[in-house]
């Protein structure tokens, strides 16, 4: 690939309503995965790859994102296009068109998936293809929970109706959120709302248009829910054989655990506070939480700055900060000036 121009845009505009109330004062993209921000992890790829700029569509608390990230990233320069209204993921290019042009490829990525992504074998397959575009999709996520799939033969797309009969050699791939083109696919791209499957690739899969696709194995994850979320966490943080085997946690260095406290397979951000005889198990506590004295907390999340109260037993529940004159969500409790919402909420 020497020589060739790449370019990158990384969605990071949504609301992360599945997430809230954790993002009523976090975008998405900056939650903490084992100390770092989400989109950090997509960053650091980009720049090894060797993409010459990386643009960022940002809405909802997006001054948050471009103070955190600033300029340039690890030697990557990097450019914000906020959004008054979302544009959706199509719509978002039109801004971007500047940014997109000096370019021969431009990779798409969301900004709320984590994937330790094959983006130079995705770049070599689009180049060998001669394909519009060339998606990636995940071998191993549920099709049950993202819509059924998308219909794949022989690398390429053939269908995105999840009720469409496939044909014989076609197998179902979950999109995983990364996707390869020329700027000159948009040239017909109009301004306004849109969406990249709805209006584009969509309707030239349906007319005979070559949507290229390539599967990966790797661990891919969509947080779009507080269940995922967690599990993301879990699994990108305690990678390492003594955390999976040994079941220890991961702990920033800024945490503190009391000696007496009892922590396995969990994830304990900066700034947390675990006092003694606490309990916690496949849970994460993000940065400035206290977990009281004598509280056993599972498979749950402690959010930022919670003061959990001691002797608390918590199963399968996101705990975070009651805001004033802030209805809490339908799904969820509130006791005193915490609010509790179910882990696997749809």
């Amino acid at each position: 690939m020497k020589g060739l121009r790449l370019r990158a845009i990384i969605l990071a505009a949504g609301r992360g309503l599945r997430l809230r109330p954790l993002t009523e004062d976090v975008p998405k993209p900056l939650l903490p995965v084992g100390g770092k921000p989400i989109v950090s992890y997509t960053l650091e790829v980009l720049a090894a790859l060797g993409v010459e700029a990386a643009a960022l569509n940002t809405h909802h608390l997006g001054e948050q994102i471009q103070q955190r990230l600033g300029a340039s990233f690890g030697g990557l320069p990097l450019t914000y296009s906020p959004e008054a209204e979302l544009l959706g993921t199509l719509g978002a290019m039109d801004p971007l068109r500047e940014f997109m042009e000096p370019a021969d490829l431009v990779l798409v990525i969301n900004g709320d998936s984590l994937c330790r992504w094959p983006l130079k074998r995705l770049v070599k397959r689009h180049l060998k293809s001669g394909a519009g575009a060339t998606l990636l999709f995940s071998k191993n996520a549920n099709r049950a929970q993202f819509g059924g799939g998308v219909a794949v033969s022989r690398a390429r797309v053939e269908s995105f109706h999840p009720d469409e009969k496939s044909r014989t050699g076609t197998e179902r791939l979950v999109f995983a959120g990364a996707h390869v083109f020329a700027p000159k696919l948009l040239d017909n791209v109009g301004e306004g709302t849109g969406d990249f499957v709805k209006d584009l690739y969509g309707p030239l899969v349906e007319v005979g248009g070559y949507i290229g696709a390539i599967a990966t194995g790797r661990r891919w994850h969509d947080l779009g829910s507080p269940e995922r979320y967690l599990e993301a966490c879990l699994q990108q943080s305690l990678g390492s054989w003594t955390h999976r085997f040994l079941g220890r946690p991961w702990r920033a260095d800024s945490a503190s655990i009391h000696p007496s406290a009892k922590v396995k397979r969990s994830v304990v951000e900066s700034g947390a506070r675990l006092e003694p005889g606490v309990e916690v198990q496949e849970s994460v506590v993000l940065p400035g939480a206290v977990v009281g004295e004598g509280s056993v907390v599972k498979r749950s999340i402690i959010g930022f700055n919670v003061e959990l109260p001691a002797s608390t037993m918590l199963v399968s529940r996101m705990v975070t900060r009651a805001k004033t004159g802030v209805a809490p969500e339908e799904d969820a409790s509130t006791l005193g000036e915490l609010s509790y919402t179910p882990l696997n909420r749809i």
